[in-house]
């Protein structure tokens, strides 16, 4: 029988960024980086090993970060500042270019395809910014409040979310295809497939949001007017995340400490297919790796490790025995780094290996 072994790598103690939460995001792709900023607006750069590389003074608190789909660059954006901060890996030098919008940038987002990058503002105007030929297109009004959540499709569409309880689907010129009114304020958008009964192919047709923390709201971009609205029972609490995978599956992780996987598929749609309380008080965070096939949730002081093809199968349990909460969770995109941060600030990194592959991995 084959079990994880988490290895904790290294650590970023809370004074590196200071009191409160972190954004960090893995690079894509090779995961070769870690890029954290916090309280303190330093942004900072590590490699695997938990040695720094980068490292800058934003002029506000960051409200953005990301890496380009090739891992190639990081893009942040902050309070205070109209600039977009970017850091190239292969010159590891930081330059910025001005955003051109003249209100607080609240979002940011890179596409799945080719080098585009999606920056929202607080009063709804957005950017769309190709890194490979320096375009930048303005669309002033995309939603009339502040663009809070967004997801690019592999074919390059891009929907936004905003406070103004509406999603936008726009093209890569950023004219707008249809939008779609919400009951409430959207978070935690994704693109996916949803199958239909013919199981065609057709590619991410299907727009997932969290609605109010409480619902998950899905609608075919073909057929927005026929949407799934889904509820769950009270006693999980709010909808904290949630993670497509698989044949139309969705891990969703609740404020109550459960962790539920439900089908999309037209028969089954809304069914629990799993359903376990994960962590006794609250759960802060969900994961997924497709490339290790597991899925990961933190909560209290410890996070839990299932195996997608079998989730009763627990695969770790990890518990911080120094911390008291934990926050957000991130695998890189190879399922070798697990990252997970706390709400004051610290953020540990683990190496995870399967005992079988030990020798090769020295």
């Amino acid at each position: 029988e084959c079990k994880l072994i988490m290895k904790r790598i290294f650590s970023l103690p809370e004074r590196v960024h200071g009191q409160g939460p972190l954004k960090y995001s893995w690079q894509r792709t090779h995961g070769n980086y870690l890029a954290t900023t916090g309280s303190d607006s330093s942004a900072k750069i590590y490699d695997r090993h938990g040695d720094l590389k980068g490292n800058v003074t934003l002029p506000g608190r960051c409200t953005g970060l990301g890496w380009d789909n090739e891992g190639d660059t990081l893009a942040m954006i902050c309070e205070g500042s109209h600039a977009i901060f970017l850091w190239d890996t292969n010159t590891q030098r930081f330059t910025e270019i001005d955003s051109g919008l003249k209100d607080g940038l609240s979002f940011l987002l890179w596409s799945k395809v080719g080098a585009f990058l999606a920056v929202g503002t607080a009063k709804g105007n957005l950017l769309i910014y190709n890194h490979q030929t320096s375009r930048k297109i303005s669309i002033i009004g995309k939603h009339t409040k502040k663009i809070t959540c967004g997801a690019w499709s592999a074919e390059n569409l891009l929907a936004l979310g905003s406070d103004d309880k509406t999603i936008s689907i726009s093209n890569v010129d950023g004219d707008t295809l249809r939008q779609t009114q919400l009951r409430a304020e959207p978070s935690d958008i994704e693109f996916s497939e949803m199958k239909g009964d013919e199981r065609s192919s057709v590619g991410e047709n299907t727009v997932s949001v969290n609605v109010a923390k409480k619902t998950l709201f899905l609608f075919n971009i073909n057929e927005p007017d026929n949407p799934i609205e889904l509820a769950f029972q009270t006693h999980y609490g709010s909808i904290v995340a949630y993670k497509w995978y698989g044949d139309g599956y969705i891990l969703i992780g609740f404020s109550h400490g459960y962790f539920v996987v439900i089908s999309t598929h037209p028969k089954e749609i809304g069914q629990e297919c799993f359903q376990a309380r994960n962590h006794k008080n609250s759960l802060t965070g969900v994961a997924i790796s497709t490339s290790l096939g597991k899925a990961a949730s933190c909560g209290d002081n410890c996070i839990k490790i299932h195996d997608l093809s079998d989730l009763k199968e627990m695969y770790a349990i990890i518990t911080l025995e120094e911390e008291n909460g934990l926050d957000r969770i991130s695998w890189t995109d190879d399922g070798q780094l697990l990252a997970v941060s706390t709400p004051k600030g610290s953020l540990h990194v683990y190496l995870v290996r399967l005992p079988m592959l030990s020798s090769t991995h020295q």
